[in-house]
């Protein structure tokens, strides 16, 4: 009785610690589409956690963001109140990591002092409390690059601020799914591995998703399946595809976030058909729903003109296919694992 109340208080943790960092995720998405990210330029990691109490305090607030580049080439002449809108977006992201973070270690201590955690599982957990402490400083590296010369952050930091946020993400999923196994150790075996490469191609996927929104790769070619009505557009040389545009042209970046989604489509009908036989292929409906939805939503996205809403819900939706992907690796793990059992006992 006693175990399975410790177990029900570790599952609230981590479902608790997930919903929370979906929530900064999408925050964090429609804080940045709204242009609200650069509104606070200090790292207060204390003195921020209270808003501006008072109207001298707005106005120095107001009198920092004027000294950056976004305000004086792209929002000149904003008001105060026009201000605050943006102010709050970031505000609220801020505080909800700061949130987040203490919602993961405080019961984290607590359960390891408890000894509710297995010894062998303190590593693992531990180690996804500091990528937390890494992900705060990378989000104000990412920041910091916006407010000197540039009227945006670098999409390269931006895109390893989303990339920690969802292997984060990743880990802790994956010890909420494992909570009842002894390890989080993955068997090596051909129905793994093909799940582990869909998974480290939707992980790709997400990467040149956050490229395309750091370079508003989107506002380039707004039509589908075309681009601008070709298949490949004029200004992209084939023989340069595999070169450093790849990673910092828009017109590259977008062709590669289309040609993923369609590599991505395509892998997984090919995985399907080798685990259909299987008993315990039916996550793959949940891989195919969330895929379809990705995928519509992307396009619809695209075609709107970056619709804020659709934009967003494009975000949450990489979310839940990368959800999907690691449950249909736990599932596959999960039916080794009885099998290695059974030979065992045999």
């Amino acid at each position: 009785m006693h175990q399975i109340h410790q177990k029900n208080q570790i599952n609230l943790w981590l479902i608790s610690t997930m919903l929370l960092l979906v929530s900064l995720i999408w925050i964090g998405g429609l804080t940045r589409l709204t242009g609200s990210g650069l509104s606070i330029t200090e790292w207060e990691v204390f003195s921020g956690i209270l808003p501006p109490m008072n109207q001298n305090q707005w106005i120095e607030y107001f009198e920092l963001y004027k000294k950056i580049p976004e305000y004086q080439k792209i929002n000149y002449g904003m008001s105060l109140d026009e201000f605050k809108i943006i102010f709050w977006w970031e505000y609220i992201h801020r505080v909800l990591a700061r949130i987040l973070v203490l919602a993961y270690i405080i019961p984290l201590i607590f359960f390891v002092f408890r000894s509710y955690i297995d010894k062998t599982k303190i590593f693992f957990f531990s180690s996804i409390f500091l990528l937390f402490l890494f992900q705060g400083f990378m989000g104000w590296y990412m920041v910091k690059s916006g407010l000197v010369s540039e009227t945006d952050v670098s999409h390269y930091r931006l895109a390893a601020h989303k990339f920690l946020a969802v292997i984060i993400f990743s880990m802790i999923l994956w010890s909420w799914l494992n909570i009842n196994s002894k390890k989080f150790i993955i068997s090596i075996n051909i129905k793994n591995i093909l799940m582990s490469v869909l998974i480290f191609l939707i992980l790709m996927q997400i990467i040149w998703g956050a490229f395309t929104s750091g370079l508003n790769a989107g506002l380039l070619y707004q039509t589908w399946p075309l681009m601008n009505d070709k298949f490949i557009a004029d200004d992209i040389v084939i023989l340069n595809i595999f070169s450093k545009e790849l990673f910092s042209n828009p017109s590259y970046v977008q062709l590669f976030h289309r040609f993923m989604a369609y590599f991505i489509l395509f892998y997984s009908c090919l995985i399907y058909i080798y685990f259909r036989k299987d008993q315990n292929s039916n996550f793959f409906k949940f891989i195919f729903l969330a895929l379809a939805f990705q995928i519509i939503l992307g396009i619809l996205t695209l075609v709107s003109g970056l619709n804020i809403y659709l934009a967003s819900l494009h975000q949450m939706g990489s979310i839940l296919l990368l959800s999907s992907a690691i449950y249909g690796l736990f599932c596959s793990n999960k039916a080794q694992n009885i099998i290695d059992t059974q030979s065992y006992k045999q």
